[in-house]
């Protein structure tokens, strides 16, 4: 797969993102697939630590030849043992594993549970259309609830949340406020995956916001916010808003909401987020969910 618009960011010391999509010019096709659809039309990022002789690397991205360049990088910078952590099952973040077959590969224990049971249709390339994964390579240590590593001397925490997919896991740096909320957030709005969940999102919002991080890093954003250090609180409080209003037309449906930069303009107004067009699919999309 074509990595020419890999951008790798320099986000601290020992934090790197992998940044591909949102590239001008680049429109969908008729039949595009999870790739395009899912993730580099609306920008994805991985993201690595690296300290002296270690890495951890937090999801795959979206297929082996970008999971390569991204070893290739923190090999390059002195990195010899990599850990590999994956937020959550969807394809884009765990597409590229087959990369650090080698490595271990750390999820928590619903993630490795749901990677087990889609196995087949995921290599078969059946569960989201094509391209296939496969092989899919299985986490090797699970967890439940909290883990913490040292990369090097960077101490993280493994955080499980149900927020977006009922097992997320975030990546949580106490000492530097940073926080890789994978999916948790998003920037322009959430993808509705588990629409019976928002409840239990909005709840789980709220634990998430009490880290208290200031450099909040998620998988789908703004290149710009991400190399400018990254997103604040205001990302966590506009997807709470956005969720609310979802619940809201669930039960009171207007014909206004289907605008979404009218849907979240106060969250635009006070800066938490940016619009991207390429969105609206994904906001008509979950108005679909929550009245369905």
């Amino acid at each position: 797969m074509d990595t020419s618009n890999l951008r790798t960011l320099e986000l601290t010391e020992t934090l790197l993102g992998f940044y591909d999509g949102r590239v001008p010019g680049r429109e969908l096709g008729p039949d595009p697939t999870w790739v395009d659809d899912g993730a580099l039309s609306l920008g994805t990022c991985s993201f690595a630590i690296v300290d002296g002789g270690e890495a951890l690397v937090y999801d795959t991205h979206v297929s082996v030849s970008h999971a390569r360049a991204v070893r290739a990088e923190v090999e390059r910078r002195g990195a010899s043992r990599i850990t590999v952590v994956l937020s959550h099952w969807h394809l884009d973040h765990i597409a590229g594993t087959e990369a650090f077959a080698d490595c271990e590969v750390i999820a928590n224990a619903l993630t490795a549970e749901l990677m087990t049971a889609h196995r087949a249709e995921i290599e078969e390339g059946r569960r989201a259309g094509p391209p296939a994964i496969s092989p899919l390579i299985l986490p090797t240590r699970t967890f439940t609830g909290e883990l913490h590593l040292d990369v090097g001397g960077v101490g993280v925490d493994l955080l499980e949340f149900d927020i977006h997919s009922r097992d997320a896991t975030v990546l949580h740096i106490p000492a530097e406020g940073v926080l890789l909320a994978g999916d948790t957030l998003e920037d322009t709005v959430t993808y509705v995956s588990e629409p019976d969940g928002l409840g239990r999102h909005l709840e789980e919002l709220e634990r998430l916001r009490a880290l208290g991080a200031t450099r909040i890093y998620p998988n789908h954003g703004s290149v710009e916010a991400m190399a400018g250090g990254g997103y604040g609180e205001g990302l966590i409080l506009a997807t709470e808003r956005y969720i609310e209003a979802l619940l809201r037309h669930a039960r009171d449906p207007r014909p206004e909401d289907a605008d979404m930069r009218a849907f979240v303009a106060d969250s635009l107004a006070q800066g938490w987020i940016g619009y991207f067009a390429p969105y609206e699919r994904v906001h008509e999309s979950n108005l679909e969910s929550v009245r369905g």
